[in-house]
């Protein structure tokens, strides 16, 4: 994506600055601060750009004065959560970033099994607070992960099958819009702005607060097999059998990729079948993994109780931050030996530690929503297969990054409509910048989304993210 520089005379956008250092609860980070280089990091370590200051809130009410700055400078503006996207769009070269990190509230009313969630929370605070009630909201599988944006783009973890995405789970949310306008967004008010919020990412304003649906969480039972590569053709085959008639309560991860040191596995690659059963009954749970472990026999194995908390960071240590990386989606329904044929070939090569394929299994709880129901994108996929890189060295930017086109093109004449904005990194060209929202919602709904921002943002101030362009005045 092209830089974007600020706009106006410098001596008002520092004055401008000035004032809003002056209404900020929390603090204003410039260039010659000390703590500049931390607040202006991201996870991605390819993201490397400069803004001209940062607005680390300390309280909601910052979130007016820094779009007040934004209306009154012309400055480019990028609002951040946890930090984690992969396509670095919390932060803008020569902007404003207003960093809602600090926000990390969690506010669980157990009684009602409602959940109010802070921007600035991670997996993490969410799953700490909800789990000492002995319920869940279902989010994803890292837990340095913010909620925010986690949520606004969908949300696939390890209860998706079980109770959708995350964004199905959300009840209500705060919204302050570009002009200043505090809203309150639900199935009842201002329905239109929380479908769209619902899987259109942060295109239509800050949200200043969420709240979850939360779910009973039984004691979960989870584990891995481990697959050498002579498995690897069997192993696929045998799951897609196993996950034609799973009941909402197994949800499955296949993994292909060399584990870090920490793991003890070595350096060779492995397929990883991963699974979470959140049922009550363990020995159901463990039945089902007995038919799979019987028609495709490990080389390895972990599974067993555990604690959700302790299963919710299991894979921290892959992505640690600073990671670089650039991500490809794919959804699919069909593994079949030809689509394990084309699979195999692109995995095989994985022989680094530094990048990753997933495949999801979903249906369940997340296929019942209606197509229509929210912005995601696709809702009759039985897979959807995520490319992911956590590599460190610079030098391998270039070689890693074509890897996941290639293995995202070779996966083509099986995909389906949509991809994953949260599985989407920062294309290269403005052009491809411009049309991966396009590419990932399709005609219908990348209509319906125009419209929202028409609404809510026609300034298109909310940029920093996979665009959706307001229709020109």
């Amino acid at each position: 994506m092209a830089t974007v520089q600020h706009n106006g005379p410098e001596r008002e956008i520092q004055q401008t600055l000035h004032e809003l250092r002056g209404r900020l609860s929390g603090q204003l980070i410039e260039p010659r601060d000390p703590l500049y280089e931390e607040a202006r990091a991201v996870w991605n370590g390819m993201v490397d750009v400069r803004p001209l200051a940062v607005a680390r809130a300390g309280a909601v009410s910052d979130i007016d004065a820094a779009l007040d700055a934004v209306r009154r400078s012309g400055l480019a503006l990028a609002v951040r959560g946890g930090g984690h996207n992969i396509a670095g769009h919390g932060t803008v070269a020569g902007g404003l970033v207003l960093d809602l990190g600090p926000l990390r509230g969690v506010h669980v009313d157990a009684g009602n099994g409602l959940v109010s969630v802070e921007p600035g929370a991670t997996l993490a605070d969410a799953d700490g607070a909800t789990a000492a009630h002995g319920l869940a909201v279902p989010l994803g599988v890292i837990s340095g992960t913010g909620v925010a944006g986690l949520a606004l783009g969908g949300g696939v973890g390890w209860l998706t099958r079980s109770y959708g995405l995350s964004l199905d789970n959300l009840d209500a949310a705060d919204v302050v819009t570009s002009g200043g306008d505090h809203l309150h967004a639900s199935g009842r008010e201002n329905p239109e702005l929380f479908w769209g919020l619902r899987g259109g990412g942060g295109n239509f304003g800050v949200v200043s607060s969420f709240t979850f649906r939360a779910h009973p969480l039984p004691s979960p039972l989870g584990g891995n097999l481990f697959y050498r590569q002579p498995q690897w053709r069997n192993a696929p085959m045998a799951f897609a059998a196993w996950t034609r008639d799973l009941p909402d309560t197994m949800n499955a991860i296949i993994s292909f990729l060399v584990l870090p040191p920490g793991f003890g596995m070595g350096d060779d690659p492995w397929m990883v079948i991963g699974f979470a059963w959140a049922g009550a009954d363990h020995q159901t749970g463990l039945d089902l993994v007995e038919q799979l472990r019987s028609a495709a026999p490990p080389d390895e194995q972990e599974v067993g109780a555990t604690s959700w908390l302790d299963w919710q960071s299991a894979m921290d240590t892959v992505f640690p931050k600073g990671s670089r990386g650039y991500w490809k989606n794919v959804s699919f329904s069909r593994l079949d030996e030809e689509v394990v044929d084309v699979l195999l070939g692109f995995a095989s090569e994985v022989t680094w530690q530094g990048t990753g394929i997933d495949i999801h299994h979903l249906e369940g709880a997340f296929g019942r929503i209606p197509e229509d129901a929210t912005a995601f994108p696709n809702r009759s996929a039985r897979y959807w297969l995520n490319v992911y890189g956590f590599w460190q060295d610079p030098s391998e930017d270039e070689r890693l990054t074509a890897f996941a086109r290639k293995a995202y093109a070779l996966m083509q004449p099986f995909s389906e409509h949509g991809e994953y904005v949260n599985f989407l990194g920062a294309e290269l060209g403005q052009q491809d910048f411009l049309d991966a929202a396009r590419r990932a919602y399709g005609q219908d709904k990348y209509r319906r989304l125009v419209a929202i921002k028409n609404r809510y943002d026609p300034q298109n101030v909310f940029r920093y993210n996979h665009n959706i362009l307001p229709t020109p005045a």
